[in-house]
């Protein structure tokens, strides 16, 4: 089953509240800071997300009241916070090591998370994202070795940097294994 978008946002709030309440804006900035300045999340993905999730029962909302620097006035703000159902939720999906855990859409997310991911399931996320960076890498040294007289010069740059982008992660997630095995 390929893991959806969505499911992946779902994933990383799960985790996110996981370690505490937060506001609609806070977990916007934590997303952004996971997935990255050049993926956009905006308030109109995120909201939708949490209103399926409380829909789910998997996460519920609080007020909290905050009193303000400048002024001694008290407003309120609505938190996020996990239920047992969501946390149940979020380990089952910490449980999933399949081939959707080491696309490019849900690696980084899942990496995130690496922490309450069982030992066994994280080697695996590492091996199936390693295969698949290697088979990317040998498809992408074969365009570069094979490449016609004339093609684009941009083209040609373009997969010269995603090669050396993917060999670098390939010596990165080596060493990643590595230390996951070392502490099995």
């Amino acid at each position: 089953m390929r893991t959806t978008r969505s499911e992946a946002l779902e994933f990383a709030l799960l985790g996110l509240l996981d370690q505490g309440a937060l506001h609609g804006y806070e977990l916007r900035k934590r997303l952004i800071a996971i997935y990255g300045p050049f993926r956009a999340l905006s308030f109109s993905v995120l909201y939708p997300q949490l209103r399926r999730m409380l829909e789910a029962g998997i996460i519920e909302e609080s007020e909290v009241e905050l009193v303000g620097r400048a002024s001694k006035s008290k407003r309120s703000r609505i938190v996020y916070v996990l239920t047992s159902k969501g946390r149940a939720r979020f380990d089952e999906m910490t449980q999933s090591a399949g081939p959707d855990s080491w696309d490019d859409e849900s690696f980084e997310v899942r990496f995130a998370f690496f922490g309450p991911t069982p030992q066994k399931n994280r080697v695996a996320i590492l091996e199936g994202r390693l295969r698949r960076l290697s088979e990317k890498a040998a498809i992408l040294r074969n365009e570069l070795e094979k490449a016609p007289a004339g093609i684009d010069k941009y083209l040609s740059e373009w997969r010269r940097h995603s090669l050396e982008s993917s060999e670098r992660e390939i010596v990165w997630l080596e060493e990643m294994l590595n230390t996951e095995r070392k502490s099995s």
